[in-house]
């Protein structure tokens, strides 16, 4: 979208009125419309960035709001009953079988993280936030490991995370391996 003063402003929420224009979902497309000039084509207006920012801190400013908007999905879920937070809660709820997803911080260590995707079963295990991020939206201190219970809060929290893996392609997100057939 662009503002009144003709600033392209990101529309993540897709509600902001007026005429928009589509960009690919990467980093790599919006640094390169931001560069070339591409906004001002799409918009047939001129266009210009917000202030003091290139076309490579406009694609922070635009992968800072698909975060932001992920971690306020998962501050949602967790008020609503639907996010667990810590080790020994996520393992009670990977052993319930009530996982949506299993939420590693990208500073967790191997071991206790392996030791919690080997119980995700059917649950997405996806490594996005820092300890920090996972921390602050789940209102408790030194998150490494959460779990989604499934529902529609979790569902959510999952659209927002992939928007912004599309963008950034840095987190992984990926089924759990599958069980093992036992012997009989």
């Amino acid at each position: 979208m662009l503002d009144p003063e003709g600033r392209v402003t990101p529309d993540l929420a897709a509600k902001l009125p007026g005429r928009g224009a589509w960009v690919a979902a990467s980093r790599d497309a919006v640094e390169k419309a931001a560069a070339k000039g591409l906004f001002a084509r799409a918009f047939k207006a001129p266009a210009k960035l917000p202030d003091a920012v290139g076309p490579e801190g406009f694609a922070d400013v635009v992968e800072a709001g698909l975060e932001a908007r992920a971690l306020a999905a998962l501050g949602l879920a967790r008020r609503a009953g639907k996010a667990v937070a810590g080790f020994d809660q996520a393992r009670d709820a990977l052993k319930s079988r009530r996982a949506a997803a299993l939420l590693t911080a990208l500073e967790a260590g191997a071991d206790g993280a392996g030791k919690l995707q080997s119980l995700a079963g059917e649950a997405l295990v996806i490594e996005a936030f820092s300890v920090a991020a996972q921390s602050a939206a789940l209102g408790k201190e030194g998150v490494v490991h959460a779990v989604l219970i499934a529902g529609p809060e979790a569902d959510r929290v999952l659209r927002e995370a992939r928007r912004l893996n599309g963008f950034r392609r840095v987190f992984k997100e990926r089924a759990p391996a599958p069980m093992e057939a036992g012997s009989g």
